[in-house]
């Protein structure tokens, strides 16, 4: 172990025990030690950065930044939980299906094998001239001669004191306990992740073995069939979308929202199911030469291609039924699912051309980047955005559902009319509080929710809203 690695070590550590007062910028700031400790780790054990491992590394601690934007906590849970799956990757270099998928138990299986590793590591680097303990010791005299001064500065002048509130963490005893477990789980996290990029386990070597191939009549006719079915499925959407919808609501004797509901769901299944079908056909295909070869890629691919008709459809359903009942969380979360279907047989046309070799990190990728552009555009931001133009066409509007989403949607919700803002905001600035967290554990959707509502906060009685009066109010916007 570096003396580079011992020290990227100890300082994730360190900052994870300071900044550990919530989710945002704070995760980020921690990441990038610890990236620093795998870095040092794999240069050290001759592995040399390629290309896609510092994709991975890159799209990963863009990830953390959708904690430092967002206040809401669903967006940010799946940029975390796919910023450690890019993490593995990285760590591991893995490039096919098994790799992909079980590199991440490599993470888990280092936090137990790293831990003799960093042991060895520091009694190796404390001894010696060269070692770790001259740093060690520098850094501790630096830490007392700014305790020391600080204090003298802080207590000559208000001002700076205020400044060195606001910028410096909270190291209070108050917390001490947390604080230390927080010290341990960065420590451990750090070596396990540079553990794994020095000896990562070699997932890649797992084979799995194809299939028994099958005819060509046994193997094709099936899919033959299907494909006629989707296509007499998609020659009825094109005929429903020249012909105009009333035509199938007067025959159906649905309603407009009805008939795109009733449809979407089993949609989305049968993305799905095609998604399984192609996999199984893949590996029970005919691998006799170049006509099988053309066999297949002329069946799946048009299977492929009747089935982004099917992704449009449905797409194309939950608006309609999203301008009849309006945009909800799990309404937007099931079109982003839909779109990134869509986006896999895409992947998997692409494949059929230029060969499979990069589709596992293909498919990888998709979902990284549109769990990235799920947290940057805001989804609770963009319900209420849709909810109020919909309030504005037609006068409609989900009080209580409004009153679920979180800070986020403040700067949409603030161009509502009286009562409707007030009653929509009154619940968000009671969950925002009174005392506003530290600069590093503050998204950026929470500081603008903050500014919006000191500047023109909630002015109508909780009665009005169908709530009961608070007095004194819950909240210190009058």
């Amino acid at each position: 172990m570096r003396t580079a690695t011992l020290c990227s070590v100890l300082a994730t550590g360190l900052l994870s025990m300071l900044l550990g007062d919530g989710l945002a910028l704070n995760l980020l700031i921690v990441a990038i030690p610890a990236t620093l400790a795998a870095y040092f780790a794999a240069r050290t054990a001759g592995r040399r950065p390629r290309p896609w491992s510092l994709t991975w590394a890159v799209g990963g601690l863009l990830l953390l930044i959708v904690p430092a934007l967002r206040d809401a906590g669903w967006p940010s849970f799946l940029a975390i939980v796919a910023s450690l799956a890019l993490a593995s990757l990285a760590l591991h270099g893995c490039r096919t299906w098994p790799g992909v998928l079980l590199s991440p138990l490599g993470i888990f299986d280092a936090v137990f094998t790293s831990l003799g590793w960093g042991w060895r590591g520091v009694r190796e680097r404390a001894s010696g001239a060269r070692g770790a303990a001259p740093v060690l010791r520098a850094v501790a005299v630096a830490a007392v001669l700014l305790l020391v001064f600080g204090a003298l500065f802080a207590g000559a002048d208000a001002a700076f004191a205020d400044l060195l509130g606001d910028l410096m963490p909270d190291a209070s005893l108050s917390g001490s306990p947390w604080r230390v477990l927080l010290l341990i789980v960065g420590v451990i996290c750090a070596l396990a992740a540079a553990h794994t990029a020095a000896a990562p386990l070699r997932w890649d070597r797992l084979v799995v073995k194809p299939g028994r191939a099958r005819g060509r009549l046994e193997w094709a006719l099936p899919l033959i069939v299907l494909n006629v079915l989707f296509a007499a499925f998609n020659a009825v959407q094109l005929a429903v979308l020249f012909g105009g919808y009333d035509a199938v609501l007067d025959k159906t004797g649905l309603s407009y929202s009805d008939y795109a509901r009733q449809g979407f769901w089993q949609l989305l299944l049968a993305t799905l199911l095609t998604l399984i079908v192609i996999v199984f056909a893949l590996r029970w295909a005919p691998r006799g030469g170049a006509r099988d070869r053309t066999l297949v890629r002329a069946v799946l691919g048009t299977l492929c291609a009747l089935t982004l008709v099917v992704v449009a459809s449905a797409v194309r359903r939950m608006d309609m039924y999203v301008e009849a009942y309006g945009l909800t969380r799990l309404r937007i979360s099931v079109v982003a699912i839909e779109l990134w279907l869509g986006v896999i047989i895409l992947l998997i046309m692409a494949a059929g051309v230029w060969g499979a070799r990069w589709l596992p990190r293909g498919v990888a990728a998709s979902a990284a980047a549109g769990v990235l552009a799920f947290g940057l555009v805001s989804p609770d931001a963009l319900i209420a955005e849709r909810n109020v133009q919909r309030f504005e066409q037609t006068g409609k509007f989900d009080l209580d559902y409004t009153r679920q989403l979180s800070a986020d949607a403040v700067p949409a919700l603030d161009k509502l009319p009286e009562p409707q803002r007030s009653c929509a905001l009154r619940r968000i600035a009671d969950g925002l509080g009174t005392d506003p967290g530290p600069w590093y554990a503050t998204s950026l959707g929470e500081s603008r929710a903050r500014r919006i509502i000191d500047e023109r906060p909630p002015s109508v009685d909780p009665g009005v809203c169908g709530e009961p009066s608070v007095d004194p109010p819950s909240y210190p916007y009058n």
